[in-house]
């Protein structure tokens, strides 16, 4: 089934109101509201790092029950920044999301994110426990060094063909790669960037669809090129930093999270962040309820996940209903 017609996902929708909080340390994050004004706060937070939110987000949540709030993180999509790797860290991210919900004067609210977005959620709840209902959690990146040597080591035994297109645009040796795309889309002269950032992009989309072509890598538009350089500077700076998790890891931060209503979501087949991550973070909550997705992988929008997603975020927002 193509993306397209997803059978799960609510129709297409508008912000009902949108705009940028106040500028802080050279950021201005944009934001955005949909669905019913009096609903069920909930706050998105998109991968990446370095993505941004797009309108098929919207689509996740019921247009009558929910109140949806998605934003930018600092660097990434609408969201402005002169130095956009200035002043840009998790705890600067988790302080942007205590402000947008103060500026939209919102008490709590449920937190919805996947793959780096539900590491940040994890962050966030356990930065914030008072302030967050429950939370969803799709594909979950914990960004331990066992989870970046897997996809950009360990993951070529799933895609050895992509792999071997990947070290040949490079031009190296496989044990290096990792170092290498950072070195070169950090630091690199403009064609070797965008080289680097256009076959890491490759790689990942290999991994996330489980499908491969190994085709010319194709130029892109000059907007195109700015879009694809800002996102893997900026997944640069946080992968080669742990994300800027604790020394511990993230996991060791979750103990305020016991009793929280979350449901951690992950696909069987998920070859970008394994569905080991989705069970260690079970292990510490185990109150969490785990729903390990069959037949789909990393993509939210693969029918499988997008019908878990939607259940799941209903769920929880019929509890929160039903509790007033």
């Amino acid at each position: 089934m193509s993306e397209a017609t997803l059978p799960d996902l609510y129709p297409a929708t508008e912000p009902y109101r949108h705009g940028f909080l106040p500028e802080k340390d050279g950021h201005a994050v944009y934001f955005e509201e949909c669905g019913q004004p009096s609903g069920v706060p909930v706050v998105f937070l998109h991968g990446g790092p370095g993505s941004g939110c797009g309108p098929r987000h919207r689509q996740l949540f019921h247009p009558t029950h929910v109140r949806a709030v998605l934003f930018d993180q600092r660097g990434c999509g609408r969201s402005q920044a002169k130095h956009p790797l200035q002043a840009n860290t998790t705890a600067d991210l988790i302080d942007d999301m205590e402000r947008l919900r103060e500026h939209l004067q919102i008490d709590r609210w449920l937190v919805v994110g996947g793959s780096w977005g539900g590491g940040l959620a994890l962050a966030y709840a356990s930065a914030h426990p008072g302030r967050c209902t429950g939370a969803v959690i799709r594909g979950v990146f914990l960004s331990r060094p066992a989870d970046l040597h897997w996809f950009f080591e360990d993951a070529q035994q799933c895609m050895p063909d992509a792999w071997a297109a990947l070290t040949r645009h490079l031009q190296v040796n496989g044990s290096t790669v990792m170092a290498q795309l950072f070195q070169r889309v950090s630091h690199g002269h403009d064609e070797e960037a965008l080289t680097a950032a256009l076959a890491w992009q490759a790689w990942e989309n290999a991994l996330t669809n489980r499908r491969f072509q190994d085709l010319p890598l194709t130029q892109p538009s000059v907007s195109e090129a700015t879009t694809l350089l800002a996102k893997y500077r900026l997944q640069s700076h946080y992968l080669q930093h742990h994300c800027f998790f604790p020394k511990e890891g993230l996991l060791s931060t979750l103990g305020s999270l016991h009793a929280m209503p979350m449901t951690l979501l992950h696909g069987r087949l998920d070859w970008i962040c394994r569905p080991e991550s989705a069970w260690a973070v079970h292990q510490q909550l185990p109150h969490s309820q785990l729903r390990l997705i069959d037949n789909t992988g990393h993509n939210p929008f693969e029918a499988p996940m997008t019908a878990a997603l939607v259940k799941e975020i209903n769920a929880l927002v019929e509890l929160l209903r039903t509790q007033g």
